[in-house]
């Protein structure tokens, strides 16, 4: 029986088991090692052919018997094959990952000045691809010839790749560069997966500059491992049902409107329908603080009380595949869109203001509740990617809620 896996040192959130599910019928286990233990996995691991991540993508290379000319052009091993001899053989998909990845974009690199952020095991696989593709990459890395202190002088890229771990969960919100720095910029890449979309490609979409994530390269790759385990051939259509699937199960569905538009209804009955967790961000407030909403508002102020759901909305934007109901303001925060977009799906539930409840909701009862949804209504259509109309039976709002999510274009 063929038996693989994945072979790293933090290996919690990886995506890889639920992608060899997919691909094949065979086992499929993660393997978390310390690096002094690497030599005696490698040489006496029970495995037929393992993955190979961040950070020992070189170090697994001296235990091998051979490898491929792909890794000798890049020094980086990500799938290794044992023989019925035991010989061990260590080739690197990668490089077909991030070529596959290129394509699909659509962000043409032929001729052009590419900026490789990042000088390790992927940034060498990139570069080989760039290079194949006809691209001009320039690694910049902390301390090489080209680096972030002198970025000034590669002001004229055309392209951006990051390789680095900058801005990767659950380190979310950093990012390297600023794609608005770089005037005839055409396209940014971002090897990261998770979040779906971190800063350098959330920046690249404010700016207008054609975006992608990491995942169907990870998706491409795995699919060249699978092969190379079974020793068979997969339709390269089977990446793109699996990309399209993975970024659909761990996207959240996020729910904003005015108060009383059925939020919270409306995301019960979807956990109910998906089966994903729920969470409603004020009810996360008070698990926190330990106070209500309105009982914040009403001691502290508005201020206070949006400085507190920010904080909870950057929590629980970078979690994957929930159901999330926010309050009612959180759209009045405009830092908050990206907190929420990162891994969301955003939905904008619309009901006519003489039909919502305010009973609890101190903002609402104080104020002129027609002025404040004309207030807030753009703010609702710039965060939402889609929007339903309340309906009378709050079911058949959640059915329209999640038939968007399905149809929707998840811009990944």
């Amino acid at each position: 029986m063929i038996k693989c896996g994945l072979l790293g040192k933090k290996l919690g959130h990886s995506y890889s088991p639920q992608i060899h599910k997919m691909l094949g019928q065979y086992e499929y286990v993660l393997y978390e090692k310390e690096e002094d233990e690497i030599g005696c996995f490698i040489k006496e691991g029970d495995w037929t052919g393992i993955n190979v991540t961040i950070p020992y993508k070189k170090t697994v290379l001296p235990y091998l018997d051979d490898v491929s000319d792909t890794v000798k052009l890049t020094g980086s091993v990500n799938t290794i094959i044992r023989d019925e001899n035991g010989k061990l053989f260590g080739d690197n998909t990668d490089v077909f990952g991030f070529d596959r990845l290129v394509r699909r974009s659509g962000i043409d690199v032929k001729g052009k000045k590419t900026l490789v952020l990042g000088s390790g095991g992927a940034s060498a696989s990139v570069c080989a691809a760039l290079g194949a593709l006809g691209a001009i990459p320039v690694v910049i890395s902390r301390s090489g010839k080209f680096n972030y202190e002198n970025m000034y002088l590669n002001r004229d890229a055309r392209v951006i790749v990051n390789t680095t771990p900058l801005g990767m969960y659950p380190n979310n919100g950093e990012a390297a560069v600023s794609p608005g720095d770089f005037p005839d910029l055409e396209g940014v890449i971002d090897v990261i997966y998770n979040p779906a979309r971190t800063k350098l490609l959330l920046l690249a979409e404010k700016a207008g500059i054609p975006c992608a994530n990491g995942l169907y390269m990870l998706v491409s790759q795995a699919r060249r491992s699978a092969e190379l385990f079974t020793s068979s051939q997969i339709s390269p259509s089977v990446s793109d049902a699996i990309t399209e699937k993975l970024a659909r199960d761990e996207m959240n569905i996020v729910l904003i409107g005015m108060p009383g538009c059925g939020k919270s209804t409306a995301a019960r009955l979807l956990g109910n329908m998906t089966r994903r967790e729920v969470i409603d961000s004020d009810d996360e407030i008070k698990k926190r603080t330990g106070l209500s909403p309105e009982e914040i508002i009403t001691s502290s102020g508005e201020a206070a009380f949006r400085d507190i759901e920010s904080k909870v909305l950057a929590d629980i934007g970078k979690l994957s595949g929930k159901i999330i109901a926010t309050g009612g303001g959180a759209v009045t925060v405009k830092e908050n869109r990206d907190l929420l977009r990162q891994n969301g799906f955003t939905v904008w539930i619309k009901r006519d203001v003489s039909e919502l409840e305010i009973s609890g909701r101190p903002l609402s009862k104080k104020g002129d509740l027609y002025a404040m949804y004309e207030k807030r209504k753009p703010l609702y259509a710039s965060f939402a990617d889609a929007c339903v109309e309340s309906q009378a039976i709050p079911e058949a709002t959640a059915e329209k809620i999640l038939l968007e999510f399905d149809g929707g274009d998840l811009k990944i």
